[in-house]
Parts: C-alpha cells; sequence; structure tokens
C-alpha cells in the first residue's frame, strides 16, 4: 500500500496546485464479477478544457492484476455484469445522438467484444439497470425528454426563427440541481427481453420518477419502492413498496401487489434477499423525507412470517451520512448488499469523519433474537489504523469479496477490494491511477483534534498544515473551512482544494458542528429549525482554538464554505469581526426567499417551524441577512447562475449588504451551465477559475507573496 502522509514519504515533492485537478482520476460504480475475480469500474478524467471523458475499465483481484479499459468513452457509464459473468451492460451516451442501453460480451480472460445498443429510446436519461436473475431480460429506469425540449426541437426551431415555448408547470417537481429542468417528465421503470429484442414500460405510475427497484430471485418478480401521491414531493411518507409480478419471459406485468403493514415513511434502496425471503430497505418512520436530521435505517420484511423490523433500532448510525470531498461523487444515497445466507447486510455507514464497511445482523431483528451482553446490531469492519473512507459497491456470489472505493486525505480515489473475514476487513488496493500524480507532491497530512464547546459540547475537526514544500513562516494565515449540508460530515476523503490551501502557505481547520451527520441522532439534530445557534458555538469554538494555536497569525484569519458553508459563513460575518477575510459560495443568505426558490421547497411544518407567508419570524432570525447591518468583513461571493439548489439571487443579496454598506467584496458569476455542484462535477475550466479567485483573494487580503500564481490558459 503506498505511504498515506508526507512524513513517510519525506518532504521531497512539490506542491499541489489547482492545475492538478485536471490530472486526478476519479473511479466510481465499482461492480464485483460473480466468481469475485474481477472488477468493473468506470473512471472520469478531464477530456477538453470544459467537458470530461468517462470510461469503463476492468481489473483482476489478483496479486499483478493490471488496469485495463473496455470503452473508448467519451460518455460511458452504469457497467454491470450479467449473472453469468460473461457479458456488461452499460449506458452509452455519444457527442451525438441519443443514449442508449448497450451489451457486450466478454471473453474467458476479461477481453472486450463489440458493443452493441440494445434499446433505440429518443432523447433522455437513464438511471439505474438491472439483469435478471437468468440473464435473459434488464429492467432500467428511463426518462424520456419532452419532444419541444430536445436538442433537435430547438435546432428546428432556429431554422424556423421561432421561439423557445414556455414550460407549463403543474406539479412542485418540475426541476432538480444539476438534472435542469424536467417539467411533467418522469423516470418510468422499463423492461426489455434479449431473446426478442422487445422493449416495454410496466410502472409509470411513480409520481417523482424516484423510485428504486430489486428482481426477484427467480426473476418472476420486481419489487419497487414508489410513491404515486399526486404530491409526492410534499408527501414523502407515502412511499410503498410494491411486487410487479413479470412471469419468466415478456415485458409485461401480470400483477401488482402492495406490500402491505409496512411503517409510513420514506422508502429507497429496496433489495431482495438472494433466497428470496426477504426483502430489505432503507427508511424510517415518519413524514419527513429521505434527506433529514433524524438517522435513516435499515428495515426488513420477512415475506414468510409478514414480520417487518428496523435492523438498526437501537443503534444511533445513519445510511446517509455522506463524507464531503471534490475528488469523489457526492452520493447521499444509502448503499448495501445482502450477504448470500440473506442474514445480514454490509453497508457503507458514515460515522466520526469516514465512510466505514459495516454489518448489520438482519436476522437477529426478524426472529427477535435478543442481543447478548457484547453483541452488537450493526458493526464496523474498517481496518485498525487506516484514516480512510470507503464506499461498498458490489459482492461477489460466495460473499468472501467485496469492490469498494477507498480514499484518504493523501490519496486520491481507487478501486479495491475487501475480503469478508474475520472482525477488521483486509482491504487491498487493485488500482494505480493517481499514483504518478501523488508521487510528485507533498501533501498535507491533517491532524485530528477533538474541540471542547462552552456549553460541554465536543467538536471532531482536522487541521491541515502547509506542506514543507510550501515553506511557510512560523506563524502564518489560517482558514475556517465550514462544510455543506448541514446534514453531512466532513472527513477522511482527498479534498483537493483544502490541499491547495495548505499548499499557498496556509492551515485549513475543518470541523463537523453540531448538525453534521455521522455522530449520532441528537448531534444531528441539535440544529433542526436553528440555524445560527448550537451549530454557532461549534464554530466559535474552532475559531478560538484557531486563534490560540501558536501557529496562527491572528491578523490573518479567513472562513469560508459553501452551501450551507455558505451561509454559516455568512452568519459568522455577521456576527464576529475577528475574520480578515471570508469566502461564501453557493451561499443561503436568506431563509425566507430562499424557501420558495430552491428546487427542493419547504415542506410547511416539517424542519422550520415558520413558512414565507405565516410565521415568518424564525426564518428570519436564522437568516444571516438579517444581520448584516454593519458588517466589516471583505467578502469574495461565489456562485452560479445554473444553480438550482441554492438560487443565485442568495448570492445577490450578499452582495447588495456589502456594496451599499462599502465593504469590500468581489462578485464572481459562474454561468448557467454551472450547477451548485460546480466545485465537484462543474466544467474543469470552471473549477480551475474558481480554485484560482480563492487563492487570489486570501492573497490579496493575507498579504502572502508566496501564493501560487495564475497559469496562463
Amino acid at each position: 500500500m503506498r505511504a498515506s502522509s508526507r512524513t513517510a514519504r519525506g518532504p521531497r515533492g512539490r506542491c499541489i496546485t489547482p492545475e492538478d485537478l485536471l490530472r486526478i482520476a476519479v473511479p466510481g460504480e465499482a461492480q464485483m464479477s460473480p466468481d469475485g475475480s474481477h472488477v468493473l469500474f468506470t473512471v472520469r478524467r478531464t477530456d477538453t478544457a470544459s467537458t470530461y471523458a468517462t470510461r469503463i475499465a476492468i481489473v483482476g483481484t489478483g496479486a499483478r492484476a493490471s488496469t485495463r479499459y473496455l470503452t473508448p468513452g467519451p460518455r460511458d457509464s452504469s457497467p454491470r455484469w450479467s449473472p453469468d459473468g460473461t457479458s456488461i451492460a452499460f449506458i452509452r451516451a455519444r457527442t451525438s445522438g441519443h443514449p442508449q442501453l448497450m451489451l457486450m460480451r466478454l471473453g474467458s480472460r476479461g477481453q472486450a467484444g463489440a458493443a452493441r445498443a440494445l434499446t433505440k429510446v429518443p432523447a433522455g436519461k437513464f438511471g439505474d439497470i438491472r439483469w435478471s436473475p437468468d440473464g435473459m431480460r434488464i429492467a432500467f429506469s428511463f426518462r424520456a425528454t419532452p419532444a419541444d425540449r430536445t436538442a433537435d426541437a430547438a435546432k428546428a426551431r432556429a431554422r424556423q426563427h421561432r421561439s423557445t415555448p414556455p414550460m407549463e408547470i403543474a406539479d412542485p417537481w418540475y426541476r432538480l440541481d444539476g438534472d435542469g429542468y424536467f417539467g411533467a417528465a418522469r423516470h418510468a421503470l422499463h423492461l426489455i427481453d434479449l431473446r426478442t429484442g422487445a422493449v416495454g414500460v410496466i410502472d409509470a405510475k411513480d409520481t417523482m420518477g424516484t423510485f428504486s427497484f430489486d428482481w426477484s430471485p427467480d426473476g418472476g418478480a420486481i419489487v419497487i419502492s414508489t410513491n404515486r401521491s399526486p404530491k409526492a414531493l410534499l408527501e414523502p411518507a407515502r412511499s410503498e413498496l410494491r411486487i410487479l409480478g413479470v412471469g419468466e419471459r415478456g415485458v409485461k406485468v401480470e400483477r401488482d401487489i402492495e406490500l402491505r403493514g409496512l411503517p409510513e415513511g420514506p422508502k429507497t434502496a429496496v433489495a431482495w434477499s438472494p433466497d428470496g425471503s426477504r426483502i430489505a430497505w432503507a427508511g424510517r418512520r415518519g413524514h419527513e423525507g429521505l434527506y433529514s436530521p433524524e438517522n435513516l435505517e435499515l428495515w426488513a420484511l420477512d415475506l414468510t412470517t409478514g414480520i417487518v423490523e428496523c435492523a438498526t433500532a437501537g443503534t444511533d448510525v445513519c445510511l446517509m451520512a455522506a463524507t464531503l470531498g471534490d475528488t469523489t461523487d457526492a452520493s447521499f444515497a444509502p448503499a448495501f448488499v445482502w450477504m448470500p445466507d440473506a442474514r445480514s447486510v454490509l453497508a457503507r455507514i458514515g460515522w466520526n469523519g469516514s465512510g466505514h464497511i459495516a454489518s448489520v445482523d438482519v436476522d437477529a431483528a426478524l426472529t427477535g433474537h435478543a442481543m447478548r451482553r457484547g453483541e452488537m446490531r450493526v458493526r464496523l469492519h474498517t481496518p485498525r489504523g487506516a484514516e480512510h473512507s470507503f464506499s461498498a459497491h458490489a459482492l461477489s456470489r460466495d460473499g468472501q469479496r467485496l469492490a469498494v472505493v477507498r480514499t484518504s486525505p493523501c490519496e486520491p480515489p481507487e478501486v479495491a477490494v475487501a475480503t469478508i473475514e474475520g472482525v477488521e476487513f483486509p482491504v487491498r488496493t487493485l488500482t494505480t491511477l493517481n499514483d504518478s500524480l501523488v508521487d510528485e507532491l507533498d501533501l498535507s497530512m491533517p491532524e485530528e483534534r477533538w474541540i471542547r464547546t462552552r456549553d460541554g459540547s465536543a467538536v471532531h475537526c482536522w487541521v491541515m498544515r502547509p506542506p514543507v514544500a510550501a515553506r511557510a513562516p512560523k506563524r502564518h494565515a489560517a482558514i475556517l473551512s465550514i462544510h455543506g449540508g448541514p446534514h453531512a460530515q466532513y472527513g477522511n476523503v482527498f479534498f483537493h482544494e483544502l490541499q491547495v490551501m495548505a499548499a499557498a502557505g496556509h492551515s485549513v481547520w475543518y470541523p463537523n458542528p453540531r448538525g453534521s451527520k455521522g455522530y449520532g441522532r441528537a448531534h444531528c439534530a441539535a440544529i433542526r429549525g436553528a440555524w445560527g445557534t448550537k451549530d454557532w458555538t461549534d464554530v466559535k469554538a474552532v475559531a478560538d482554538a484557531m486563534q490560540r494555536d501558536p501557529s496562527t497569525d491572528r491578523t490573518r484569519m479567513g472562513i469560508m464554505g459553501g452551501s450551507y458553508g455558505g451561509y454559516m459563513t455568512n452568519w459568522a460575518v455577521a456576527h464576529d469581526r475577528r475574520f480578515r477575510a471570508a469566502v461564501t459560495d453557493r451561499c443561503v443568505s436568506n431563509l425566507i426567499s430562499h424557501a420558495g426558490n430552491s428546487d427542493y421547497p419547504e415542506v410547511p411544518g416539517e424542519y422550520w417551524r415558520g413558512m414565507p407567508w405565516h410565521r415568518s419570524e424564525e426564518l428570519w432570525r436564522a437568516s444571516p441577512i438579517a444581520h448584516m447591518k454593519g458588517v466589516r468583513t471583505p467578502m469574495l461571493i461565489i456562485h452560479s447562475a445554473g444553480d438550482l439548489r441554492c438560487n443565485i439571487e442568495q448570492g445577490e443579496q450578499v452582495h447588495a449588504a456589502l456594496v451599499t454598506q462599502g465593504v469590500p467584496c468581489r462578485f464572481v458569476r459562474y454561468p448557467s451551465e454551472a450547477s451548485h455542484g460546480l466545485s465537484r462535477m462543474g466544467p474543469p475550466d470552471l473549477r480551475l477559475h474558481r480554485l484560482h479567485e480563492y487563492l487570489a483573494w486570501w492573497a490579496h487580503w493575507f498579504g502572502q507573496a508566496s501564493a501560487p500564481r495564475r497559469r496562463a490558459r
């Protein structure tokens, strides 16, 4: 295994730069072959100045395996093994033409044959794809683009000198950040029979199109988690599980049966056990949606006895605790897989800043087994001493090997295999996609701290010092970075942006204040409907510790953050003048206006006690813009016109408040092709521009001559 700290390698490398972002390969969707001999995965790299290329690769799980690319790209994704391991299905989206479901045969040694299209769907977007157990059919999710919104329709209008038609909206769910405006179009569940080529829609009743599904082991049915309420966005608790009987052949539904007796609440990531006796899903009781300060739990139904239980009851873990970074796909979706004996599942659990591999004893929950002293319903299997995060993807048929993507603060993501044995699963890295880059660099290995607050709480925090190659003075500038969410966590992942800030000669402090996931329900729910309270207490405690640190130049302290982190940055400068400068990125500033212009509108009485049109006092109290009279901290404002999560008017309000009070500020507006996820998935050239804006801002206000200069492009 490659050394994971600069101390182990010695200060021989150079400092990391913004441009190194263009060299980082991002692996994802790791899929273990049924026999455990190979792992399929995608690799995303920068293609042109403004685009990425995604290809499908394969690597053996043996000791001397090497990575080979199976497809040329540039838009190949979602690889899935056939049950016999002889073929793969995947999605191909050429630069021209519509995306299609493809099939590729593999030789005995993993060599690829020619790919052929299985579908001829119109313009649209694919979701998940799943093989039937006999390998004769594939179920997939697909949403067709409305005919008047396709690229071909736009070209036809241009030739005819006609305007874009209006979008007629009758549902609160009509747009999504990173996905755009889709209006009334919804994903539907399709089925293709590979023997005949027939394709049919077998379920189009989910009113949001965000369903999950899985095959029964005998291939005769599909279980689907679905919400068919006319107001699904506002009524997530009406989610249900249904069995769609599809028989042994064909593309039609023979029966549609609701599974009754399940708890009212959101449901997703449904999975049928290998023996067909049980169904598991991620969910919770109650009326809130999936994204919530409450724990997202693992539930299971025994189809024989009708018993329904929460397998994670009595624990304090959440299946939706994402560890944020900028070099891995930021997924909040729960991920788990059944073990072959149908008694337990392996799940990704976010805890104390890491993404862990965990086993959950489902059998004990469904059979009423009383846990003996020392027994645990949920057990973490992360190897000791490994400050890594793991994302679990797929298991071999025998349950002995799990395909994962692993990363750490000094290691960009790589594909790895975990051996399922003992209490601590041995994990071996299979790929070397980013080794050549890492070997050039002198990276900063973060220091881990727990900081006590004034009210007796404790904040988990990491400090990334300038690496030796940065030649920072004994006392240097320090930056406090606040993560987004707020119900997510910072932690043990490779974070290019933070490494770049440290390489510029700054210490970077990044904590998980109350409101973060990964520390139990109480820690997360402490700020429900009360932003700017206990979270601010924790952030102030970290700022105090940063100020007391012997290496900190107290005259050069900054604060930055994106999304909710932008909210807290705005709140901090409105309540504290210790910061020399600040950067607020894709922020929230006014909770009253934000409640109605985000892609997820606030549901009355759920998270906040008030709404803009009724009892708005609490929303206004918690809005940073309400407290900005007298603010003096110079601010860089970063926002994208294509941000549908935190509308750009949130940044515009901050800009107006500052300029009218004579506060130095700089407003950088990115175009509509940049979304809320600009820092992770935005066009490469815009991501570079953003990083250089950060560095130039800190260099200006901190006066550091050592800050990297912008390269000519």
